[in-house]
This record gives C-alpha cells, structure tokens and sequence, in this order.
C-alpha cells in the first residue's frame, strides 16, 4: 500500500498541489467490480481544500485515473456500520450514500480517522459519525504526539506554522553596535559590566542635552527682538501702497472711457460690414440673367442645344428657389417679389415641359412601325434604344420636374407606362405566336398566313390555338396532353426503350433533332426577352432618376413573374412601373412553357436549366417550369409502379433500368454546369429509389426467371451506368447497387450449384451434423447412416463423367435464365467453378479428418473439375 500511496502521490496529486494524507483499497458494496481507492487529500495553497477523491487503474491497466471529487464539506455523515465487531463495510454520505467495502477493517478504520481528523482540524460543520468506536477517534491526540513534527505539520496543513514578529537591525545600527563592542573588549565576556558603562554613558548624554536646552535661551529672545523690528518695516511698506494705489484709481477711470468709446466704434463697423454681407449675398442667389428667364419661358425643346438651354435655366432657377434665406429676408420686399418671379417661371416650364414629353409618350405608343414581319425568320424583338437615346436628353429636366412639381412627374410616369405597355403587348404577343409556330414546326407556312391576313383574324392566332389552346388553360390532364401530334416528327421515332417512353408525350416520337431546336428557340426567346427587360429598366433608371446610389452599378436585373426583380439599389417604383409595361410577359410565357411541356414532357430539363442561365430568380414562372419538371419525375415514378411482365418469357434488363440510363445520360448532357444542379440531383434520387423498389418487385412476381437472376442483372446494369456517368450524388446508391448484384449473384449461384452433387451434400451435411451434436470427428465413421460403407456408395453416384452431365445441364439452365444482353454468363459459371472447387475441398477437408486413413476419396479431381468448366464454355 506503501508503494501505490507514493505513485498516487507522485502521479496524481503532486501536478494538481494536493497531498494525500489517507487511502483505502474498495469496492461498491454489493457489487462484484474492479477495485478503486478512496483518498483523503488536503490542497498545498491556502485556503486549504480538503475533498475525497476515487482513484482507479485504466483499462489498460497502465496507470491511474482520477474518477470521482467530493469536497469534504459536502461529508454529512460517516457510517461504519458496526462499533463493536470488525466489519470492512462502511457508508460515506454526500448528496447521495456511497456504500463501500473495504479490503481488510484496519484500512477502513484508519481512513475514517482520518477523515475525522481533518474534519476536527479544518470543518466549521462537523461530520457525524456513526458506528464508530469512541476509542477510534480518540486516537487522534496519542498520534499526533507519536507523529513526527514535520508529519504532524504535513497533517494539520501547515496552519500552525506563523512566526513571532522580529525586525532585523539596519546595517548603520549593526555597524555602530559593533563599534561599540570593540571599545570594550569585556563586551563580550561581561555582559553586566558592559551594560553598566552603557547606562552611565546614557546618564551623561541626557545631562549633556539638558545643558545645552538652558544655553539657547539667551538665543530665542534675541530671534524675538529682531522679529519684532521686522513687523515694524512691513507696516512702513505698507502705507506707502496705499498712497500709490489712489494714484492710479485716477488713471483707471482714465482708461474706461477710451476702452468704450473704441468698442462703440468697432460694433458700428462691423453691423456696415455684414449689412454688406447679405446685400452682396442676396444680389448673387436671387437674381436669375434674362438668358435664362427666356429659356424658360419660350425655349426649344425640340432641338440638342434648346434642351441644354433649359437644363441650364431650370438648374440656375432651383437654386435661386432653394437658397437658404437668411432670418429677417423673407421681410424684404424684394425677396418676395423675385420668389413670385421664380415660381411663376417653375410654373410655366413645368407646363411645357410636361405637354412635350407627353406628346412623345402618346406617339411612340400608337407607334405602327415596328412589327415582326420583318423577324419572323430571326425571331427576334425591335429595338428601343433609337427612342432610349432621344428621351435621356430629357433626364435631367426629368429630374427637375421630381423635385419641383412631384404630380407632374408621376402623371408623367403613368403616361409613359400607359403607352408603353401597349407597344410592348403588341411586340411580345406577336413574338410569341411566331415562337410557337416555330416550335411545333410550321414556320413557313404560317409565315405567309401571317404576312396576308390581318393579326387578329390571321392563321398563324388559329394555329397556335389548336396547338396549345388558350393562354391559362395549359395545364390539362395527362390523357389531353397524349392527343397532341406535332407535325414533321411523324417521320423521325426512336426505338429506344426508355424512360422517355413512360412521359406524358411518347418519347419515341421526338428525337435528338427535336429537342435541339427546342432548347434552340427556348434560348432565343429568353436571349431576346432578357436584354429587352434590362435595357427599359436601365433607362426607366435613368429616365425617371429612381437610382439610389447613381455611381454603383446595379446588378443584373431579373425577370420575375412579376416581370421584374430589382436588385437592392433601385426603388420599387422601377419595380411597379416594369411589372406594369410588361404584364403580357407572364402570360405569354407561361404559354410557351405550356406548349413545350405538351410537345415532350421532358423539354422541362431544358427550360429549367436555360431560364437558370439567363436570369437569377423566375417567379412564377420558374415555379412553373419547376412543377412541370416534378410532373415529368413523378410520371415515370408512376408508369415504373404500373409496369406489368411477361410470365412466359424472360425478364432480362427492364425496361425502366434502361430507361433510367438514358434519362441520365439525356439529364447530365443539359445540365452540365448548370445552376440547377440540385433540383436534379433531387430528382435522380427519387427516379433510382423507385427503380430500385420496382426492380425487388418485379423479381419478387417473376415466374419464368429466377428472383437472382432479375435482381443481378438488373442491379448490375445499374451499377454499371451509375459507375461510368459519375454522378456524384448517387454514389450511396451505386455502392448499394453493386452490394445488392454481389449478394445476388453469390446466392444464384450457391443455390444453382447445390442440386449436381445434391446427395453427397446432403451426407456431408449429416456429418456436420453429428460432429455439431458432439461426436468427435474420427468417431463418425461408426455411426450407421454415415459409415464408410455409406460414404462410398454416395461417391460412386457421382463419376466424372456424371459430374460433366450434371454441369452441362446446370450451364444449359443458367443460359435459358440470363439474358444476352448483359453478358453476365461467363462471370456466373465462373463464379460457379469456385464455388464447385470450395465446396470439394470442403468434402475432401471432411473425409480426411472424420475417416482418417481410410483411402476414400472422390471419383474425379479438382484438375478434372476446370476440364469440365472449360470444355463446357468453349462447347456453347
């Protein structure tokens, strides 16, 4: 106990200032555990905390660890169970009751002493303890005398350890004593004779210093006299101060009333000065040159220069109208009559200014010229920017109109949206029936029905109609979508099987060329309709001076469905004006949206990853083409659940297994770097779940061909795709594709190989039997069922040449359950050949050891065995 005292103390509570003053070897009453101590520690800094701690080897067996810490003020009560008898068991009660059990009783007893001990010594509330002998805690003075000081002191904590006050003599005194001791050479020796001669040399300083006070009293009453001479003189001084200072009272009077007369000077000059001030200022903010006020009043806003004339006038007039007046200038009679002045001017060139623009507005709106008769080939939108150009000339008298007249600005600001939305409904209508026409196919010919009939009445309105119906009803049933023929695609069918075969539309009626100029015109349209959306809000901007921050430039603004979205810079008025100029976008959006989903329900990819690319966020409409990507997922969830097999033919690879990898293939090609990447990844998870699902069910109700078989082809082919197109967001479900074939194989193949040696299975698993039950291996032999007699017999079932026409016929039957088109019969009969050589080993492994010496073995070798594999193969 000595030894694992010191290592505790060296390794665990040396580091953490602690010393440990008891310990006890226990364990949890009642419990079989491992072995623990309690310590009794105090800490080495004051103020001294006294706790219990638990110590218990590692797991490892190596060193100690710390465990458990009670402080002992939380100690309640100690129960040693019984006072009179020796008895190991004791109870320590902190929050809750500790119950231990202590190796040997003298352990137990002198941790408790101790415990009390440090209790006596350190704890204002003491301990109760119970059970215990009075003579143990009696003990405690009779160690303390037998302890050693040093021990006692480790003990007790080092409370007692203070020292008497002593003052150590300065090295002048220690020097003088030393001195003093020299002259006397007895100092040491007679050390009464030495303190005789100090106390007579004392008495002879003290009358020395009583002399010397009644020779200095003579001193004292000369200071006296000459101090009273001094107080004389300063009253001398002093008269004289006073006559000097009625001098000068005179000469003060004097200066006062040069000092005021000099101030009513400067006042006066300084109230000429700023009276010039503000004559000065008033003559330079509040007059406006004739030049101007003709600008105003009859200058051209027609032409270049005219323009610049009346933004210059406009801005010299708003700063005379926003001069800072002065208090006390509104009172001026010529303040009032030029601020009449400026705002009769204001007044009348925000009339003309108004009418002019106005009549701009209302004539680019009825505007004819631009039509898309003339695009119909390029699909493209006319463009604004001739008419941009000519109206920012106005923008900075714009600018002066919002903050000189706000309701003339916004009845401007509503015409300008009134007219406009008009011009645009027109161009983007038109744009979208030739985006339709184009879409489905017939561009030349209803190009010359657009060209020859009027616009409402043309066949191009009639054509797009029957094709997609009206704007807002494009969301029909499935059945109403299955009866849409797109004309020119009759001619062009894919014969794929596919996960294009199960959407709303037959995917066999569209190929690769149809979907390109699809995603070709729906790039277009949205190429055409982005610059278009940005460049009216850049100029309603500029135009209408809605721009917070006029030196940053704003981000890209995105076309939302509620046309718009402005980035944080511009106001919501450029919002509220875009939404208003180009409502028709929404409609005839959604539209063609509509109309792609009808022609393939799979041209959502394409729509979701090109509105991605052109624009941040969509709105509504990007809700729309979102849930039609989610229809077209869910449809092939859908027909993946309905699908129905053959029970007379094979299975093979399903058609949703290959349909799902070209799915993939189509889905990685569009949304390679595209934004939306995670709506697809989305998607792939669910489509590969439900394949899955899908693949376990139909292999549960196949009949013709095994359940392994369905499931290790089709996982294979699964696992085979996932693998070569990479998809990082099915990795977990290629790892489980491959795990699903695996296991699948193995158990094909183990219960495939199981029936051409099925009587010499079954003996050897008898014999496993037995050997499980308790019978030692070399004694089976004697048992009847599995004698040696019985082992040959089942052998000689079994020659080479029966092995071969089992394995042929095995081969023959694992041919007719695999389908061509996975190439998987080589890998099963290969890994039928191992599992044929295992399981021989495995019978030859048993005959040696249960029929030791026998000389029985099988009828053909492992050698001949390959043979047979490889003569098969090659054979078919």
């Amino acid at each position: 106990m000595t030894a694992i005292k010191h290592a505790l103390q060296r390794d665990i509570f040396t580091p953490n200032d602690e010393r440990l003053l008891g310990i006890v070897n226990v364990c949890k009453a009642g419990k079989k555990k491992k072995n623990c101590f309690l310590c009794a520690t105090v800490t080495t800094e004051r103020p001294v905390q006294v706790k219990v701690v638990k110590v218990k080897k590692s797991d490892k067996g190596d060193f100690y660890k710390r465990q458990q810490t009670w402080e002992l003020r939380d100690l309640t009560e100690v129960d040693a169970k019984d006072a009179s008898k020796e008895n190991p068991e004791f109870d320590l009660h902190f929050e809750k009751v500790y119950r231990w059990l202590a190796s040997s009783t003298a352990e137990k007893n002198s941790f408790i002493s101790c415990i009390w001990k440090l209790n006596q010594r350190y704890l204002r509330k003491k301990v109760e303890f119970v059970n215990v002998s009075s003579q143990l805690l009696e003990e405690l003075p009779k160690a303390e005398e037998s302890v050693p000081s040093g021990e006692s002191q480790s003990v007790a904590g080092g409370d007692e350890d203070a020292l008497d006050d002593y003052q150590e003599l300065s090295t002048r005194e220690e020097q003088d004593i030393e001195s003093m001791m020299e002259m006397c050479e007895y100092a040491i020796s007679n050390a009464e004779a030495f303190a005789e001669q100090l106390s007579k040399e004392l008495q002879v300083l003290d009358g020395a210093n009583i002399q010397s006070i009644m020779a200095s009293e003579k001193q004292v009453n000369i200071l006296m006299q000459l101090l009273d001479e001094a107080l004389a003189e300063v009253d001398t001084i002093e008269g004289k101060l006073s006559s000097y200072e009625e001098m000068l009272q005179s000469v003060k009077e004097q200066m006062d009333q040069i000092s005021q007369s000099n101030r009513l000077i400067q006042i006066s000059n300084t109230n000429n000065g700023k009276l010039l001030d503000e004559i000065q200022f008033l003559v330079n903010y509040m007059d406006l040159s004739k030049g101007h006020i003709r600008a105003l009043q009859d200058g051209d806003l027609t032409s270049p220069k005219g323009i610049e004339a009346c933004i210059n006038a406009s801005e010299a007039l708003l700063q005379c109208m926003n001069v800072a007046l002065r208090p006390g200038h509104e009172k001026l009679m010529a303040v009032t009559q030029q601020q009449l002045l400026f705002a009769e001017l204001r007044d009348t060139f925000a009339r003309r200014l108004t009418n002019h623009l106005n009549n701009v507005f209302v004539h680019q709106g009825h505007d004819q010229s631009s039509t898309l008769s003339q695009h119909t080939a390029e699909l493209t939108l006319p463009k604004h920017s001739p008419l941009h150009r000519d109206l920012l000339r106005y923008a900075k008298l714009m600018e002066w109109l919002k903050n000189t007249h706000r309701e003339k600005y916004e009845g401007l600001s509503r015409t300008y949206v009134d007219y406009m939305s008009r011009l645009y409904e027109r161009e983007i209508k038109d744009f979208f029936e030739v985006a339709k026409i184009k879409m489905a196919g017939t561009t030349k010919e209803a190009k010359g029905k657009f060209a020859t009939l009027p616009r409402k009445e043309s066949a191009l309105k009639q054509e797009t109609e029957s094709l997609h119906g009206s704007s807002g009803k494009l969301t029909g049933s499935t059945s109403s979508l299955n009866k849409l023929t797109v004309q020119g695609s009759n001619s062009r069918r894919s014969q794929s099987s596919s996960l294009l075969d199960m959407g709303n539309m037959s995917a066999s009626d569209l190929d690769v060329a149809d979907r390109t100029k699809f995603d070709k015109i729906f790039e277009q349209v949205l190429s055409e309709l982005e610059p278009l959306c940005l460049a009216e809000q850049d100029f309603i901007s500029k135009f209408f001076k809605l721009q917070q921050h006029p030196t940053v430039t704003p981000p890209l603004a995105q076309v939302n469905l509620n046309i718009i979205h402005i980035s944080y810079v511009v106001k919501d008025m450029v919002r509220l004006m875009m939404n208003k100029i180009f409502q028709s976008i929404e409609t005839e959006l959604n539209s063609l949206i509509a109309l792609g989903d009808k022609i393939d329900s799979f041209n959502s990819l394409y729509m979701l990853v090109k509105m991605s690319h052109h624009v941040t966020t969509l709105g509504n409409v990007l809700v729309t083409v979102k849930r039609n990507f989610d229809k077209c997922i869910s449809g092939q969830i859908r027909q993946m659940e309905e699908v129905k097999i053959s029970k007379k033919s094979k299975v093979g690879i399903l058609l949703f297994v290959a349909g799902f990898e070209e799915f993939a293939e189509l889905a990685e090609t569009i949304f390679r770097n595209a934004e939306r990447r995670g709506d697809l990844d989305k998607a792939y998870v669910k489509l590969i779940r439900a394949v899955f699902m899908n693949v376990e069910k139909v292999a549960n109700e196949s009949q013709k061909t095994p359940r392994d078989v369905v499931m290790m082809e089709n996982f294979h082919h699964i696992f085979s795709t996932l693998s070569r197109l990479k998809i990082s967001c099915l990795d977990a479900e290629r790892r489980e594709a491959k795990h699903k074939y695996t296991d699948h194989l193995q158990s094909y193949v183990i219960n495939s190989l199981g029936q051409p040696l099925e009587k010499l299975n079954h003996f050897f698993e008898g014999v496993e039997a037995r050997v499980a039950q308790g019978v030692r291996e070399e004694e089976v032999s004697y048992q009847l069922a599995f004698n040696k007699q019985e082992l040959r017999k089942v052998i000689k079932e079994y020659p080479g040449k029966e092995v071969k026409k089992g394995l042929d016929n095995l081969y023959k039957k694992v041919d007719k359950h695999l389908c061509e088109e996975e190439s998987l019969l080589q890998v099963v009969w290969h890994s039928m050949q191992d599992e044929f050589i295992r399981q021989y080993k495995h019978f030859e492994d048993l005959i040696g050891r249960c029929y030791p010496g026998s000389g029985i073995t099988m009828e053909f070798t492992i050698q001949d065995m390959l043979e047979y594999f490889s003569s098969i193969a090659q054979s078919h």
